[in-house]
């Protein structure tokens, strides 16, 4: 069959290139086209956009934007209508999926969605969107299957998450050849910095992480490069006091790390699986803050905290995110009984997280309901 699958940032090309591959083991001569990243050209993907080329963080980018988000709208439905595809299926990005969710559903299209629009966090009224344009959902997280089904009376599948499959299907080089090929320091633990993925929230974490680099003289810090970054654009915060980068690969940094500091999102739950205690940093737009601030109805930023239902890793979120706040918290995980408090609610949480097979799962039942 056809398939044409739709995500929009860094997270969405991992989980779309591993549900790639498990749509070629379920239909070996699946013809797939893609808007995603590198890593779905390379399981196999036709790619029609780079997400490099739709990333616009905040409202106010958005808005600066507009015109182009307009545009991609409209060459995606032609593309689409090109393709004629078996199936749409839509990663996350819900800002734009759920737009070319309705233009396909009005067209013909079948619908599915993996990996949930979080609108269990705001603007929870787009239910009406996804009863009315999603034929199947698929989530990956164990409290969005009660939010639908009871709260909101739409069924769908929990496939379980399939970051615990990336992790598991990623080399990961030994610490010793890792170290000696990005000059580190063999005996200095790790503190390893990810500041996110695209520039605005680059610049901003870095220069509040690297502020308390002087007070951890004993261990490295070392920052965590984005795919969708280049090298260049990292130059600045390498000056001065010696900070290390590693670019493209994080899962062998994570594993080798003592501890870290990570900007909210999918890497605060990728840090937990690793077993890497955490600080969650979150610093965004002053109007961007404010208007988010009155449409997120949740206790917690980070999914660690999220899927446990309670603070198990600290957020320092907007005038928190200080020196001052992030030496006292970084100090707390790097040892003693805190950091083993954390370490043992992350046990907790890999076991609600269900265990492997989500990409597979996923796709198994994209190709039983087309």
């Amino acid at each position: 069959m056809k398939y044409y699958i739709i995500a929009g940032e860094a997270s969405g090309d991992l989980h779309g290139s591993n549900l790639i591959k498990a749509l070629k083991n379920e239909d070996a001569q699946a013809e797939i086209r893609c808007w995603g990243g590198d890593l779905m050209e390379q399981a196999g993907g036709v790619l029609a956009k780079h997400y490099k080329d739709m990333a616009f963080m905040g409202f106010l980018e958005v808005i600066m934007n507009i015109p182009t988000i307009f545009k991609n709208i409209s060459y995606c439905k032609e593309d689409i209508q090109k393709f004629t595809p078996d199936v749409v299926i839509f990663i996350d990005f819900s800002g734009f999926n759920l737009r070319i969710a309705k233009w396909a559903k009005e067209n013909g299209f079948k619908t599915n969605y993996y990996i949930s629009p979080q609108i269990w966090a705001s603007r929870e009224g787009r239910i009406k969107k996804i009863k009315r344009d999603i034929d199947n959902m698929y989530v990956i997280l164990p409290f969005e299957k009660d939010f639908y089904e009871k709260k909101h009376s739409y069924p769908v599948q929990f496939v379980g998450h399939p970051l615990i499959d990336a992790i598991e299907n990623t080399p990961i080089q030994d610490n010793e050849s890792f170290r000696a090929e990005y000059g580190l320091d063999h005996e200095k633990p790790i503190i390893v910095l990810l500041p996110g993925s695209r520039k605005q929230e680059v610049q901003k974490m870095l220069e509040v992480m690297l502020s308390v680099k002087k007070d951890f003289p004993e261990y490295q810090f070392v920052i965590a490069g984005a795919p969708s970054l280049p090298d260049e654009f990292y130059t600045p915060f390498l000056k001065g006091d010696k900070v290390e980068y590693v670019s493209n690969k994080t899962y062998t940094l994570l594993k080798h790390s003592h501890a870290a500091l990570v900007t909210s999102g999918t890497a605060t739950l990728e840090t937990a699986l690793f077993g890497i205690p955490q600080v969650v940093c979150y610093k965004g737009n002053w109007i961007s803050y404010q208007i988010a601030k009155r449409i997120i109805t949740l206790d917690y930023i980070s999914l660690v905290n999220l899927i446990m239902d309670r603070e198990v890793v600290k957020e320092l979120i907007q005038n928190e995110l200080t020196t001052k706040n992030l030496k006292s918290e970084l100090t707390k995980i790097v040892a003693g009984s805190e950091r083993e408090r954390m370490l043992s609610d992350y046990k907790l949480l890999k076991e609600k997280l269900g265990g492997k097979g989500a990409s597979q799962l996923a796709a198994q039942l994209i190709v039983e309901n087309v």
